[in-house]
């Protein structure tokens, strides 16, 4: 083999290499400006608290989401810190990503008021995924109970911040809760949802604070 040929080799290496770190790179997109997000049936707000920027999604009927501009989350890793209401049946708080538009989507959200209920059952019903529009939460409780949605595994307080981890890929979505080193929930998705958009979500009467996102694509 001539130098020159080596010399080729080695550059497509090179740039191969490269272009592998620049796709698995952490994105941290800005949260703070509100022209950053394109907001459906939600009003945004943005606030600093001694450092912290934290996204508002304001509470009214049906569910909402402030999708990210220019941002599209394929497979890899989702983290963002959440807060939520210690409020039965108002409170669901969470992440949407492959999003084709804005009934299409996939979904991992939570419901603070059952994080610490004496309920057994209510308690299991803690952090739930989605895939819309198919497979909205009722959908899947009644066809696979017990399967989308289950418990935490660390005892988080209703109204306190939380730190949510979501690992996705072809063949499962994993959730963990403040750096457990055990999912709260694994599933397998469902939808034809592969890549798309990404934003934060609420559900149906509930408003939610969100802040520290990152996101990394594998692809």
């Amino acid at each position: 083999m001539n130098k020159k040929v080596s010399a080729i080799i080695i550059v497509c290496i090179t740039c191969f290499s490269l272009n592998s770190v620049a796709q698995k790179q952490t994105l941290k997109p800005e949260l703070s400006n509100t022209q950053n997000f394109q907001a459906i049936n939600r009003k945004v707000t943005v606030t600093n608290n001694n450092g912290k920027v934290i996204v508002h999604l304001d509470g009214k009927p049906g569910e909402g989401v402030a999708w990210l501009k220019n941002i599209s989350f394929t497979k890899g890793i989702i983290e963002f810190d959440v807060k939520g209401k210690n409020v039965l049946q108002k409170s669901f708080a969470g992440i949407a990503f492959h999003g084709i538009n804005n009934g299409t989507f996939d979904a991992v959200y939570f419901r603070p008021f059952n994080f610490q209920s004496n309920d057994a059952t209510a308690k299991k019903h803690s952090v739930q995924y989605i895939s819309m529009p198919k497979y909205d939460w009722s959908v899947l409780r009644q066809t696979h109970p017990g399967v989308y949605e289950n418990a935490l595994t660390k005892t988080v307080e209703p109204e306190s911040w939380f730190h949510a981890k979501i690992i996705a890929d072809d063949s499962s979505i994993k959730v963990y809760v403040n750096g457990d080193n055990e999912p709260s929930l694994v599933v397998k998705p469902i939808g034809n949802n592969t890549k798309g958009k990404i934003g934060f979500w609420v559900g149906n009467n509930s408003e939610g604070d969100f802040s520290n996102l990152t996101i990394k694509n594998n692809e």
